[in-house]
């Protein structure tokens, strides 16, 4: 099974963007390097055909920062396969009353949120693995 594609929403300006762009750099570059790696979303949307190729008919994860589901609706359009679809506006619904930051820089409750939601990410991602090696 080739690796899970992690793919957040550009979310530019917004502070649910950078959330989801910070969590799936900490998935794919910490937390489980070996199995999932990020796709840029902006390539998927102009067309650019590497882009495209390499989620086509893979696992993928997205993470949205709003209910717009930009990220999830343009993998699918593609043809990735989305396994799991999460939302950073989701996220900060469990810490009510915190501070995340803002579309240029976290704070030290942003970066906890970011934290403790790219651990579910990662182990939705180990799952998805496991589910593949068992499928497969």
């Amino acid at each position: 099974m080739s690796k899970v594609k992690v793919i957040p929403c550009s979310g530019i300006g917004k502070v649910f963007g950078l959330m989801a762009r910070e969590t799936a750099l900490q998935v794919t570059d910490k937390l489980s390097p070996d199995t999932t790696e990020t796709v840029c979303l902006a390539s998927i949307v102009t067309g650019d055909d590497a882009a495209r190729a390499k989620v086509e008919g893979c696992t993928c994860i997205t993470i949205d920062g709003c209910p717009a589901l930009c990220s999830a609706k343009s993998v699918e359009s593609v043809g990735g396969i989305v396994k799991a679809k999460y939302r950073a506006v989701d996220e900060t619904r469990n810490h009510r009353g915190k501070n995340a930051g803002t579309g240029t820089a976290l704070t030290e409750d942003g970066w906890q949120i970011v934290d403790e939601f790219a651990e579910k990410v990662a182990a939705k991602a180990e799952e998805l693995v496991e589910e593949g090696k068992n499928n497969a």
